[in-house]
């Protein structure tokens, strides 16, 4: 099976890393992406995207002739849809680019291929890809379809691409066990048949799950400024119950996976997924309730220096230590305080350049702000030094000693 070909669809932080590795294991990579300057740079054995140890395995794969981008499919033995799949502003699920995907590949689709879908898609939607093709006048009783959706964590997805258990949710069994073999061809960790519906929501319950419990934190960490308490201390005394692991709160949620995939849930499940609803609320309002914090330090500033104040914000990554703002709730707050009028900057050391920020170097934001609002508990922001008497608002709680 390492000398079958594959064509990626989707070259971005799942679609890149996958091609890569598949690449190195033997197969034959097609990568297709629709932006020419990500297929160039592929191309050229570099990466567009900050993840560890990715350029290494791109570089290798691409020096070896097995990785090879594009902007157009080509005949393989097996597709893997690794397209985004975002919502729409009434968070209803958009799946228009994994469907746009599975058109361009209908042309190079042949009997006993593979088509598995990997990105993350409301339940159902394997079972629209299997609809198209028949509408298209393909005979899919001689396709292999199947669901297998991604679980990495953004900073260790070639490691965990290869540890992690997988899920394959086949149409038929017969399909799942042919995929199945595919991924026991590179995945360590064990490799788990199912169909493709509960495929589909086992992605979606992880990261629902997920959204609660980080949901119930930032509900804390309100609560606890209302009362006067130290959140940090507070979770670090409940957390040693041995039954009790309270996540960190944040300033939201963010990343194409948690900020997204809960609303998948809700679009079907209506009036009965109230637990997960009110989480993704929660954890949407953390913004509004971060900035209504720097305005209001900002108004004291003001009153006290009769000045307005420069706030330094501490990363706009929707996590720690990568480049990644997709659903950033910090990159959303900057904006918005920008919007206000505040005097803005903005310091992120792990993004060269913004196309509409101005980014400034972490220690000189530090130097010239009056307030500094720590957003994002990168690696750099745990050992700056900040002068007496200028504010500090500490979302992450990089700063706390628990």
């Amino acid at each position: 099976m390492e000398n079958s070909k594959v064509c990626v669809l989707g070259l971005g932080y799942i679609g890149l890393p996958t091609a890569a590795l598949l690449a190195t294991k033997g197969y034959k990579v097609h990568g297709v992406d629709v932006k020419p300057d990500v297929v160039e740079t592929i191309n050229k054995g570099l990466i567009h995207i900050v993840e560890p140890e990715l350029d290494a395995f791109v570089k290798s794969a691409v020096q070896s002739g097995n990785l090879k981008a594009s902007l157009k499919p080509d005949f393989a033995d097996i597709f893997i849809i690794t397209v985004p799949t975002p919502v729409e502003e009434n968070n209803d699920p958009d799946i228009s680019f994994v469907m746009e995907a599975a058109n361009a590949i209908i042309p190079y689709v042949k009997e006993g291929n593979y088509v598995i879908l990997e990105s993350t898609s409301p339940i159902g939607t394997t079972e629209k890809l299997v609809k198209l093709f028949k509408e298209k006048g393909l005979d899919t009783d001689g396709l292999h379809f199947a669901y297998s959706p991604e679980r990495v964590l953004p900073g260790q997805t070639m490691r965990e691409l290869v540890e992690n258990d997988r899920i394959v949710g086949g149409i038929t069994k017969e399909a799942a066990l042919h995929v199945a073999l595919f991924y026991e061809s590179f995945v360590q960790g064990n490799v788990i048949i199912t169909n493709s519906r509960t495929a589909e929501m086992s992605k979606l319950t992880e990261n629902a799950c997920r959204d609660v419990n980080i949901a119930f934190a930032n509900e804390l960490s309100i609560l606890c400024d209302k009362f006067g308490i130290d959140v940090w201390e507070l979770i670090s005394l409940a957390n040693r119950h041995p039954r009790i692991n309270i996540l960190k709160p944040g300033s939201g949620v963010g990343g194409h996976c948690i900020a997204i995939d809960p609303w998948f849930i809700v679009a079907e499940g209506k009036e009965d997924a109230r637990i997960i609803r009110t989480a993704r609320e929660i954890n949407n309002n953390k913004p509004l309730w971060v900035i209504n914090k720097v305005e209001k330090a900002a108004a004291e500033f003001r009153q006290k220096n009769n000045r307005d104040p420069k706030v330094a914000c501490m990363g706009i990554a929707f996590k720690p230590n990568i480049d990644d703002l997709r659903e950033s709730p910090s990159l959303f707050i900057v904006n918005s305080l920008i919007k206000r009028g505040l005097d803005i900057l903005v310091a992120e050391p792990n993004v060269k350049k913004h196309n509409n920020l101005k980014l400034t170097e972490y220690q000189e934001a530090i130097k010239q702000a009056d307030i500094i609002l720590f957003l994002v508990a990168h690696k750099e922001f745990k050992t700056v030094l900040v002068q007496e008497g200028k504010t500090v608002l500490d979302i992450c709680g990089i700063r706390s000693n628990y």
